[in-house]
């Protein structure tokens, strides 16, 4: 399974629901260089236009692996995958890349474009060029339940991610990881 599988198409063609694809499904966010590459389980991300850019956003607390190469790179992937890659998805949620071989424990296909990781399986993967950040500012929470979110005041750093391409694999609509959380 490689890059062969999977055709590009824009934005605009895409058929999922953000809302569904990120906090229900969830996805891998994927930053770094070959074998240094890393990937996390993210259930928080949207997709917009802004400056007159397709973009997608995702959020990484500073002390996760996955930060550093997130920051040390141009770009990132975000990959969505079919539901037999729940447990999978599960796993890269739950132990650190900085501590084991991730990429090896998921026994997914780490691929490249352009200098981006992505993974082979997955369903439908965006490859954002960086082009913004933004902390994540206490003092500017308008509802204070949000605080809740961060007991250990690690406040995420938002990414702006230009979408640079948008790869599908055939066959794999319908394929979608469930709601079943």
């Amino acid at each position: 399974m490689g890059q062969e599988n999977f055709r590009e198409i824009t934005p605009a063609e895409m058929t999922d629901n953000p809302f569904t694809a990120f906090g229900k499904e969830w996805a891998l966010l994927a930053a770094g260089k070959g074998k240094k590459s890393n990937m996390m389980t993210i259930a928080w991300g949207a997709l917009g236009v802004l400056w007159h850019r397709e973009v997608c956003f995702v959020f990484v607390r500073p002390p996760r692996h996955t930060y550093r190469l997130t920051e040390a790179e141009p770009c990132f992937s975000v990959g969505f995958f079919p539901e037999r890659y729940r447990d999978v998805l599960q796993l890269c949620g739950s132990i650190s890349g900085a501590k084991e071989d991730k990429i090896a424990a998921s026994k997914l296909t780490l691929l490249d474009t352009d200098g981006c990781p992505y993974f082979a399986e997955s369903r439908l993967t965006l490859i954002c060029r960086k082009i913004s950040f933004l902390d994540i500012d206490p003092h500017n929470f308008l509802d204070g339940t949000i605080a809740e979110n961060y007991p250990k005041k690690d406040y995420h750093r938002m990414y702006v991610g230009e979408i640079a391409k948008v790869l599908t694999r055939d066959g794999a609509s319908g394929d979608a990881v469930s709601s079943k959380s």
